[in-house]
């Protein structure tokens, strides 16, 4: 039987100002890649992410990003060297597995947020950061990521183990990278789109560019962001049609990768 993980960026709300419904998106998804603080969420929402997930059965992972609240961690940010870079994504995924811990939880995973992300899949320097970061602190976790870039070679190097990610909710320029959110239609709102799309990348392992460009890559987890205001009825229509096609849904630590 094929098997998938469905996973969503939640736990991005902070004080006062509520981002998505992460409960609803808990109900639906197997694996939740948690923010830490910098791009969005707090020690309560954190907290709380990390509770709800272990009474869900839903892995959590760290979602580290830039120190951009405004930004929402979407800003490039340069100056920072890798070797501080290093310390910050350490600061962010021990923060995590701090709370996931004292709910009796664990951190599975690590997935590099918004700009910083990017910026990783052409820099060996921010990808060798990152991978040093997991390693120094846990060498069991698993690294979430768009294969096909310096962010997947620095895994291969540093003898991480990398699940592919898929976006059901984003378009892919020719690059094979998601195509920038300030471009026309690069987010999918529409549920049946987003769902048709992840059927298709599942049964051919592959994502197809909006410039006709097929470009072949295991397929092992899929994201639906939860910030997009129709994030929980995307997640919804992408797990039904992968389920009415035979395909099942697991979390990322019970996947065989």
């Amino acid at each position: 039987m094929r098997e998938v993980d469905l996973n969503s960026d939640l736990g991005e709300s902070f004080g006062p100002y509520v981002i998505g419904d992460d409960g609803a998106m808990l109900a639906i998804v197997t694996s939740a890649n948690v923010a830490c603080g910098f791009h969005g969420g707090d020690a309560v929402v954190m907290h709380q992410t990390a509770a709800q997930a272990l009474s869900r059965g839903v892995d959590v992972g760290a979602h580290p990003g830039f120190n951009d609240l405004y930004g929402f961690g979407r800003r490039k940010i340069v100056g920072d060297s890798p070797a501080d870079i290093e310390k910050m994504l350490i600061y962010q995924i021990a923060a995590l597995q701090g709370m996931a811990q004292a709910v009796g939880h664990r951190v599975t995973h690590v997935k590099l947020h918004g700009a910083l992300a990017t910026m990783a899949f052409e820099s060996p320097g921010l990808s060798d950061a990152l991978i040093g970061a997991m390693r120094a602190l846990d060498r069991d976790l698993v690294l979430v990521c768009t294969p096909h870039n310096e962010t997947e070679r620095a895994a291969r190097r540093g003898g991480v183990r990398m699940a592919c990610e898929v976006f059901a909710d984003r378009l892919y320029g020719d690059n094979g990278l998601t195509l920038p959110r300030n471009q026309p239609g690069a987010v999918i709102h529409d549920p049946g789109v987003a769902a048709a799309r992840a059927l298709q990348m599942v049964r051919e392992q592959a994502i197809h560019t909006v410039g006709g460009r097929r470009v072949d890559m295991r397929v092992h987890t899929i994201c639906v962001h939860g910030d997009n205001p129709q994030g929980v009825a995307i997640a919804r229509a992408v797990r039904a049609a992968l389920e009415g096609d035979g395909v099942r849904i697991r979390p990322l630590s019970q996947l065989d990768f």
